[in-house]
């Protein structure tokens, strides 16, 4: 019993670890939509985003804060000044305990900065004359306004929100490369797990038909050349079968650790063929312009070089700026009395300057905003040409993917069968070892080209819905909730 319970413990784990997980294309994407690297990264910038819109949104609602001095104490001589206007030093040895409330808003119409502060004071003074002193301000309005002929709020309230969308956008675009980038692992895998099944089916071919023409050279039917060239075949076919090991051990560890798969052995289908859909060029390039992120930067890039010409026009030739404050206060020694016969507290500052002579300064720096703004408008009309231009040779392409994939699978199928009677042939001596090995040739080139095609075919297909986030087989706009979910 104890003999069979070990045997079982070490065995258990052996068959486990060998175990296959089958899997086909679309479950290999869903997997890489939630656990791959690519999916990680993606959502970390896309919460970065949405954080940065968040904060942008919170600059315009009403910001309460609490500012506290719990306590200062100082003692050291200072110097101040007089009613006299004669500097003098004196001791001071003091505690202050300092609080206030303050309410801010911005104020996005005129760009300026509107508040209401309060703010209580008790300071009270050691040594001969020991005393406590209060100063309270109820209420103090403030307004201040950096530049009036500049207003950043304005500009941000256009921008931001593109920001946001183009970020949406890139989520979305970003997991339709994941689907991209999980194809290539996927075929990649599977094109060397076909090649070396056919290495191996080659190299247990070679061995029977390099037998055979051994019982041949010692009956004295071939020359030795044709000899020694089946037997350079057969090193070949070996070496063809040690290749492809390697291959087959590389591309699946890529496409386990990809998707954070358990076992790098892995057992793939082959895709089968998409649902005959047609893509119209004209469909196809509206869906575009109305979801990818693209569109959406060129408006983002162009109302950001115009903010920019109009910082440097609204600052560089004239700055004007206002600050204004209106309040009352009390101060004195009696905490009672604070909140009787207040003093008003008001006052209006307007600053201006008004570059006179600065060496052409001011006109550079516009002139510099301006040129960036005529390269970006030009930048913009080139990459919407090859932004369409992208799309249009993609639909092409797509359009005769389908056709390839046919016509290649007919040629693999083709060369097959001519390898077939190829084989048949020789072992019945009616050809030679030359043909073998050209029909030998045709139908490995012919298999791997039929997975070439079939890995474009797939390929395509996702790059087409990246490029136009657009699904055409259910005819719907591809929305984040169908690349998280799908």
């Amino acid at each position: 019993m104890k003999l069979k319970l070990l045997v079982a413990l070490v065995i258990f784990p052996l068959i486990t670890f060998s175990q296959t997980q089958k899997i086909t294309l679309s479950e290999a994407i869903s997997m890489a939509k939630k656990k791959s690297p690519d999916y990680k990264i993606n959502l970390n910038r896309n919460q970065a985003s949405y954080w940065r819109f968040r904060n942008y949104k919170a600059s315009f609602l009403p910001e309460l804060r609490l500012n506290a001095t719990l306590p200062e104490y100082q003692n050291a001589v200072r110097r101040i000044t007089n009613d006299a206007g004669q500097d003098i030093f004196v001791n001071q040895n003091q505690l202050l305990i300092e609080g206030g409330l303050s309410i801010s808003q911005s104020v996005p119409y005129t760009g300026g900065t509107l508040s209401v502060n309060s703010n209580l004071e008790r300071v009270e003074l050691f040594g001969l004359d020991d005393n406590i002193g209060y100063s309270v301000i109820p209420f103090s309005v403030n307004y201040f306004q950096n530049s009036v002929l500049f207003n950043e709020f304005k500009w941000d309230k256009k921008i931001e929100p593109l920001v946001y969308e183009e970020s949406k956008r890139d989520f979305i675009e970003n997991m339709e490369q994941i689907s991209v980038s999980t194809a290539n692992r996927y075929f990649a895998l599977l094109k060397s797990q076909m090649q070396l099944e056919i290495a191996k089916t080659n190299l247990k071919n070679q061995d029977t038909l390099y037998q055979i023409a051994e019982g041949r050279f010692k009956m004295g039917k071939i020359a030795e050349n044709e000899l020694l060239q089946m037997e350079l075949t057969l090193l070949n076919s070996k070496n063809n079968v040690t290749t492809n090991t390697v291959e087959v051990k590389r591309t699946s560890q890529n496409l386990a650790r990809y998707l954070e798969l358990g076992t790098e052995n892995i057992e793939l289908a082959v895709p089968e063929e998409l649902p005959l859909f047609n893509v119209d060029i004209e469909k196809a390039l509206s869906e575009a312009q109305n979801n990818r992120k693209a569109v959406i930067e060129f408006r983002r890039k162009r109302l950001e070089a115009e903010k920019e010409v109009a910082f440097q026009k609204g600052n560089n030739r004239l700055r004007l700026g206002v600050s204004a404050n209106f309040g009352i206060s009390q101060n004195g020694d009696d905490f009672n009395n604070m909140f009787n016969n207040y003093n008003k507290q008001q006052n209006v500052r307007v600053s201006l300057g008004i570059p006179i002579f600065d060496w052409g300064v001011s006109k550079s720096r516009r002139k510099m905003a301006e040129a960036n703004l005529d390269l970006t408008n030009n930048n913009i009309k080139q990459d919407q040409q090859e932004f369409e231009q992208e799309i249009y040779l993609h639909v092409l392409n797509w359009s005769n993917q389908r056709d390839f994939l046919f016509t290649s699978e007919k040629a693999k199928k083709v060369a097959m069968k001519r390898y077939d009677i190829s084989q048949k042939r020789y072992i019945l001596g009616k050809i030679t070892i030359t043909e073998l090995n050209i029909a030998l040739r045709e139908r490995d080139d012919a298999v791997l080209k039929y997975l070439n095609s079939l890995e474009s075919f797939w390929r395509d297909y996702y790059i087409l819905r990246q490029l136009t986030l657009y699904d055409f087989i259910n005819d719907k706009k591809i929305e984040v909730e169908d690349v998280l979910y799908d």
